[in-house]
């Protein structure tokens, strides 16, 4: 991701923090406040004060204290609180669409579509399949040698997680991770972006409204950096990131002085290739959609597109003629498809990387049309051609509404170009040949890869999310994001009593000749030598496991 994206762990403070500073030695301590602005109308919407630093342990000692005791419920439990969630997200839709609107630039369906209706999936899947993921489990034994001793596998709450969350999916990413730190039997330190933090008092409304115990759930507002500066210092159980890859860096050198755990999600350049048998007609709307969706600021949106030669002309046309065809604007009356960027640094980049194209020789093919004049921070959806690997757009993460297009000759040269980036979250495959898609997609260095489809399993909780290479570190969501939730514990113990077991106290010769006949009764290699290694190992182990030591 830009360094710029997602930052709320900068080493200074958003420009989005106003301090009033007081003029006389007498007056009350510095008050701070986070003020944010409508992207797409640049109007003021909110003014929140921020977090009290100094109070920080406190509010960890009550947060442990409350994760005891929260702990000790069962799923059930824990999944009847977590349930009236759903209850006040489906009383307040329309609230929720606007204020995630206002604070990101995004349009009200783009919000409902991808933010609402994927937290109110979530809630419902963690409530009910929490207990089932995380249930314990019986390890089978591995050799007849220790055929005493029985393993389970149980999976114990980490404590008090820190989430520490971007501004281009506001709502959904830091609640999913919210509940499923909840419901694995955590308390929860969320810090949100202070870009977006009006859409952090929203979620703090909706954890209120499910009765939790007091101090269970932290919403803390202020500097990424202090913020995460008091995670450290207070001891915090692990640390959830989703950011940009030089932020993501830093707090990963950071954890490692204290050897904090982080899971680390910090973008992706991901690729899109189109088979020349593909349905090009749902390719294209796929990848206008995908691409362009939030105004092209998805860590697992289209970011680059190879297309196969022999469809390479009809394929551009078709997404030109989409692209086209977009509008985009600030959301009066539905009346847009593509919103506003969230930031004027992020728009900055968008502009930087598509100048540079064109400067190397690419040609812009088309872009969606303005609604109206506005001051908003916004930025057409463009189609690009003629691009290679040696630009910027290419290699970076542009984070916005720009889709290159190249074309390719084999599928192997379509797959060294989709593998060649230093990140690898997600990917996609189009094509009507479902098992050549799925050979393809086991090849593509990709932590996700869809066929015919791209981004949308984010909002489906049963499927993980995350990459590797810069992409990041861990999963979250699904099954594997409730157990990065959590700590394996294995509890061990003897099937029969036993006074000791063979290679304890006291040794001598017998020892010696009863583990040696250990050994070869595990790897036998005769039938007389296995017979015999059977009857000194089992004459052995009734003298020594099941007799006391005695001089």
């Amino acid at each position: 991701m830009p360094t710029t994206k997602k930052s709320p762990s900068k080493t200074t403070a958003p420009k989005a923090v106003k301090k009033a500073v007081s003029k006389t030695k007498n007056t009350p301590p510095v008050i701070q406040f986070t003020e944010t602005i409508n992207p797409a109308t640049l109007e003021k919407t909110g003014k929140v004060q921020n977090t009290d630093m100094s109070k920080m342990p406190m509010y960890f000692d009550k947060a442990r204290s409350a994760q005891k005791k929260w702990a000790s419920l069962s799923y059930k439990e824990r999944a009847r609180y977590i349930l009236k969630m759903n209850t006040y997200i489906l009383d307040h839709v329309d609230e929720l669409a606007e204020v995630v609107s206002q604070d990101s630039g995004k349009s009200r369906i783009d919000a409902l579509a991808t933010e609402i209706i994927p937290i109110t999936l979530a809630v419902k899947w963690y409530a009910k399949n929490s207990g089932k993921s995380l249930k314990g489990k019986n390890l089978k034994g591995s050799s007849i040698l220790f055929f005493n001793k029985k393993n389970r596998i149980i999976r114990v709450p980490l404590g008090v997680v820190g989430i520490i969350s971007p501004w281009n999916y506001p709502l959904s990413i830091p609640f999913g991770e919210v509940v499923m730190g909840l419901m694995a039997g955590n308390a929860i330190m969320l810090k949100v972006a202070a870009t977006t933090v009006n859409v952090g008092v929203a979620i703090e409304k909706i954890v209120q409204s499910a009765g939790l115990p007091e101090g269970l759930f932290y919403h803390i507002i202020g500097s990424g950096r202090e913020t995460s500066e008091a995670f450290f210092k207070n001891k915090i159980s692990k640390i959830f990131f989703t950011g940009s890859v030089p932020t993501g860096k830093h707090l990963a050198a950071k954890a490692a002085e204290t050897l904090t755990p982080l899971s680390l999600e910090l973008g992706g350049k991901d690729p899109m290739i189109v088979l020349p048998d593909a349905n090009l007609e749902r390719a294209a709307n796929g990848a206008a959609w995908a691409g362009y969706q939030n105004a092209g600021q998805s860590c697992g949106g289209v970011e680059r597109i190879y297309v196969h030669e022999a469809v390479y002309n009809e394929f551009v046309d078709l997404l030109a003629q989409k692209t086209t065809q977009m509008r985009h604007g600030a959301d009066l009356d539905f009346n847009v498809e593509m919103g506003a960027m969230t930031t004027k640094e992020q728009l900055d980049i968008v502009k930087d990387h598509v100048d540079q194209a064109v400067k190397a020789g690419a040609k812009i093919v088309a872009q969606s049309t303005s609604a109206f004049n506005s001051d908003g921070y916004f930025y057409p959806a463009t189609l690009m051609t003629d691009v290679d690997h040696s630009m910027i757009l290419m290699r970076d993460e542009t984070f916005g509404p720009v889709l290159p297009v190249m074309k390719f000759s084999t599928i192997e040269e379509a797959i060294e170009l989709a593998n060649d980036s230093t990140m690898a979250l997600t990917s996609s495959v189009w094509t009507k040949n479902l098992k050549m898609g799925k050979i393809i997609a086991a090849r593509l260095e990709s932590g996700v890869t869809t066929i015919n489809d791209h981004l949308y399993s984010h909002g489906q909780s049963e499927t993980p999310w995350g990459g590797w290479k810069d992409s990041g570190l861990g999963r979250t969501h699904s099954a594997f994001g409730l157990e990065e939730m959590t700590q394996p514990k294995l509890i061990n113990w003897d099937f029969l009593p036993s006074y000791r077991n063979i290679w304890w106290f006291p040794f001598d010769k017998k020892t010696y000749s009863a583990l040696k006949a250990a050994l070869n009764f595990s790897f036998p290699r005769s039938v007389t030598g296995f017979l015999k290694d059977s009857i000194t190992l089992t004459t052995f182990l009734l003298g020594k496991m099941f007799t006391r030591w005695q001089k």
